[in-house]
C-alpha cells in the first residue's frame, strides 16, 4: 500500500474545496464516504495480534482485545484512578472537565505527561506496537484522558465521531489515528459502556451549524456540535447495528479514529471507569484546524509538543 503524503507546514492551506472532510461549514448533514485506509500496513507485514482480529478491526472499526493487562498492574491503574480523582492539585489544574450538573469528574486530561504511571503505560509496546502496525508510521499521543463514569449519576455522551472533532478543532489532516480504551473497572451491559456502530467509519458524517468560540468548554461536558443528524445516525445504525463494548478490567477497546461511538448514562451502583490513549501517525500531525476558531488547548490537543514515541520502549 502506498504512502499517503500529508501537509505538515504550521499552516494549512487548504479550502473547503479540496477539503474532502470539510464539516460545520454550512453544508447539509449528510454522509461521505472515507478517502483513507482503516489498516495502512502492508499485506506482507506480519501483525502483533492474530490476523483474524486485524481483519475484524478493518471491517467493524474497532476490536475488543481481552486480558491485555494482568491483574497486578489493574490494581495499580485503579490506585491512580483514584489518586487523579482526589488530587486538589489536579482539580485546580485546568485540565479536568466536571458532569455537566455536577462538580464531580467526568475526565482528567494529558495522564501521559501528568502521571509518571500513565505515561509508562502510555509507551508500552502492547498498545504501541498495535498502533504503529495499524497506522504504518510512528506514533505519538493526540490525546490522552481518564474517564469516569460514576454510578448513580454518570452522564451520557451523545453518538459523534472523534475524526469529525479532531479535524475541525484540531487540524487533524486525515484518518489516520486510532483510540485504545484501557478497561480499569469492569464494562457491563447496563452500567453506561462504550456503544459503537459496525461499519461506521467507512462513511464520514458531515455535521451541520458552526463551531462556536471555545467549544472545547461546553462540548467535553455534553456535546451538541459536531454530531450527527438523526438521519444520517439512522442510515448508520440500520446498516451496522449497534454493538455495546462490554469488557472486564484489563481488556483494551482499539477502535478507529472515524467510528460513530457514544455511551449511555449510569444510573447503576457501579461505575465505569477507562483510560484513553490517542494514537496519532506523526505522518498526520496536526496543523490549522479546519474552521475559524483558534486551536484547542495542548492538554485537549497535543500541538505544541508532539514526539514519536522511541522504539526502545518496553513493557515491564
Amino acid at each position: 500500500m502506498n504512502e499517503i503524503v500529508f501537509d505538515q507546514s504550521p499552516e494549512n492551506t487548504l479550502t473547503n474545496e479540496t477539503d474532502v472532510y470539510a464539516s460545520r461549514n454550512g453544508q447539509s448533514s449528510k454522509l461521505v464516504k472515507r478517502q483513507d485506509p482503516t489498516v495502512y500496513a502492508a499485506k506482507e507485514t506480519r501483525p502483533p495480534i492474530d490476523q483474524s482480529l486485524i481483519d475484524s478491526y478493518d471491517k467493524q472499526g474497532f476490536v475488543v482485545l481481552d486480558d491485555v493487562f494482568t491483574s497486578e498492574e489493574v490494581d495499580s491503574f485503579q490506585q491512580e484512578l483514584k489518586r487523579l480523582r482526589t488530587d486538589p492539585e489536579v482539580k485546580k489544574s485546568g485540565e479536568v472537565i466536571t458532569e455537566p450538573s455536577s462538580d464531580d469528574i467526568r475526565s482528567v486530561f494529558r495522564v501521559h505527561e501528568n502521571s509518571p504511571l500513565f505515561k509508562v503505560l502510555s509507551t508500552d509496546t502492547r498498545l504501541v506496537d498495535l498502533a504503529r502496525f495499524l497506522l504504518s508510521d510512528e506514533v505519538y499521543i493526540h490525546q490522552s484522558r481518564l474517564n469516569y463514569k460514576p454510578g448513580f449519576r454518570g452522564k451520557e455522551f451523545y453518538w459523534h465521531s472523534d475524526f469529525e472533532t479532531w479535524h475541525v478543532e484540531d487540524g487533524m489532516p486525515r484518518m489516520r489515528a486510532l483510540s485504545m480504551s484501557i478497561t480499569l473497572t469492569e464494562n457491563f451491559e447496563h452500567n453506561g459502556p462504550l456503544m459503537l456502530i459496525p461499519g461506521s467509519h467507512k462513511q464520514y458524517v458531515v455535521c451541520e451549524g458552526e463551531t462556536p468560540d471555545n467549544h472545547y468548554l461546553a462540548s467535553l461536558k455534553k456535546q451538541e456540535y459536531g454530531v450527527p443528524s438523526d438521519a444520517c445516525l439512522k442510515t448508520l445504525a440500520t446498516e451496522g447495528g449497534i454493538v455495546s463494548a462490554t469488557s472486564k478490567p484489563g481488556s483494551v477497546i482499539v477502535f478507529d479514529c472515524n467510528v460513530m461511538h457514544g455511551s449511555n448514562g449510569n444510573i447503576t451502583p457501579f461505575p465505569r471507569s477507562n483510560i484513553f490513549f490517542v494514537y496519532n501517525a506523526i505522518g498526520n500531525k496536526v496543523v490549522k484546524p479546519f474552521c475559524n476558531q483558534a486551536p484547542r488547548p495542548e492538554h485537549i490537543c497535543t500541538r505544541e509538543n508532539i514526539r514519536s514515541i522511541p522504539r526502545s520502549s518496553r513493557h515491564k
